[in-house]
């Protein structure tokens, strides 16, 4: 057995021996597995009750009597957004999003219903997620348990010790970076077993389950290694203490939540009300479909009549009106997804300066990495508001359609005959989401995931130059 292995041994059997360390470690794991436990029954609640919203809602669309296709695009119909199994190891930006949305014609409407809005003040801080238990918790343990691990023979007098019997500095910090790697290990273990059971469950989610196992393992690989570095950098274990303790609330706590506030302020999202006035006079120049006199639809009428060979909407083929509803939604969806592009634009640039931030605390690299590989992420969440819009926009144009095709000009204006059987309400509605590809999700992931591995780097590179040190001040 080499000499770093034999101190691995030693330093894992001090470790048993600390009553202290063991019961922190046994809270952590008990923590981790009722963590584990708490998000899955969460995420299996909440992927049930939006099941049993979707239902309902798609019953009562389907269950609407004969109407005018033009009031069924005013009742609207509402969409909720589904959660992969990855979502209750990481629920990331799901509880601050919204998870529902009304659709409706002539509106793009935002999620609603964030979990975050209807709760106390208390979630804003973590969820007791198995994520946040690995990103907050465990390196706080670390630091309690390894902060002295070179300080301590040092203090006690054996590293002159182990020296003088021919073991070399680099051999000493290497067996107490295994020693201190293989309790991370054991911090792991409840969340290895979650993401391997979420990769036999869903074979789909296999990669992205082994993305967030190994993004996890550098994560307390890097404090391992930092740690140790310290405790050979300081003469005493407490101050290797107190310095490790501030770069864990400095990193950990502080950071993050300055870099958000600092990006929100860089580039400052207009609020609800600033963008709906926008909006509206965007709208108004856009033409009034209402409006039989307004320029853009008088031009529209004049096209239409030409492309028909007639000279009267009436002798259309078609209803006018039908006609008019599609193309009123065609500006307004134009418009409306310009306004959306540029608002998630904005939100990627403020993502964009928190990641700047990453360099100095890689809690931010872990975070943005956990989210994208889980699919809670503001990409996943794009995807679902673009996926739910396309939906809308073929509903609504699916409702004007059966206006122009099913219902004449003159009928349309009869309170008699304007209407069509509800057997066209039927499966219109239905709402099908697809989420990101695997392949799109580890791509979303990979830059953070290389910040990451340039902190493993560094803090190597670090632990190196802590054994130089090691080695001169035992001289």
């Amino acid at each position: 057995m080499s000499a770093a292995m034999r101190i691995a041994r030693e330093e894992w059997r001090l470790l048993r021996r600390n009553r202290v360390a063991v019961i922190g470690l046994a809270l952590l794991l008990v923590l981790a597995v009722v963590a584990t436990f708490t998000a899955w029954d969460s995420r299996r609640t909440a992927v049930e009750e939006r099941a049993a919203h979707q239902t309902q809602v798609d019953r009562e669309f389907e269950a609407q009597p004969d109407r005018h296709p033009h009031r069924m695009v005013h009742y609207g119909h509402f969409v909720f957004r589904p959660l992969n199994l990855l979502a209750a190891f990481d629920p990331g930006i799901d509880a601050y999003t919204g998870h529902t949305l009304f659709l409706e014609g002539h509106r793009q409407n935002s999620a609603n219903f964030g979990d975050v809005r209807q709760s106390s003040l208390l979630l804003r801080f973590g969820q007791l997620t198995p994520a946040f238990v690995l990103q907050v918790l465990a390196p706080l343990l670390l630091v309690f348990v390894g902060h002295a691990t070179l300080a301590r023979e040092r203090e006690a007098g054996t590293l002159r010790v182990l020296l003088a019997q021919g073991v070399t500095p680099g051999q000493i910090a290497l067996g107490k970076a295994f020693a201190l790697s293989g309790t991370a290990l054991l911090m792991l273990v409840p969340a290895f077993v979650a993401l391997g059971w979420i990769g036999i469950e869903a074979p789909g989610l296999a990669v992205s389950a082994l993305a967030l196992a190994a993004g996890y393992a550098v994560w307390l690989l890097v404090w391992a290694l930092g740690i140790v570095a310290a405790s050979a950098f300081f003469k005493r274990g407490r101050d290797a203490l107190l310095t490790l303790l501030a770069a864990w609330a400095i990193g950990v706590v502080f950071l993050p939540r300055v870099a958000a506030e600092i990006a929100a302020a860089a580039d400052a999202l207009p609020t609800r009300f600033e963008t709906d006035i926008a909006v509206a006079r965007d709208l108004a120049a856009l033409g009034d479909s209402h409006n039989p006199d307004d320029p853009y639809f008088a031009e529209f009428r004049k096209k239409t009549l030409k492309a028909h060979g007639v000279s009267r909407i009436e002798d259309l083929p078609v209803n006018y009106k039908g006609l008019v509803g599609m193309e009123g939604e065609r500006l307004t969806a134009g418009l409306f997804a310009r306004y959306a592009d540029e608002a998630f634009e904005r939100q990627h640039a403020q993502l964009r300066r928190v990641d700047d931030f990453a360099l100095l605390s890689p809690v931010i690299a872990l975070r943005r990495l956990s989210m994208a590989a889980s699919g809670t992420d503001q990409h996943s969440y794009r995807h679902f508001v673009e996926s739910a819009e396309r939906h809308r926009y073929r509903l609504v144009q699916d409702l004007n359609r059966m206006q122009a095709e099913k219902l004449s000009f003159a009928g349309d204006r009869s309170s008699r005959d304007n209407r069509i059987g509800r057997a066209h309400w039927h499966g219109v509605a239905d709402f099908h989401h697809e989420p990101l590809a695997p392949s799109r999700l580890l791509r979303n992931a990979a830059p953070a995931a290389l910040v990451l591995l340039a902190w493993l780097a560094a803090l190597a590179g670090l632990l190196a130059l802590a054994v130089r040190h090691l080695g001169r001040a035992t001289r």
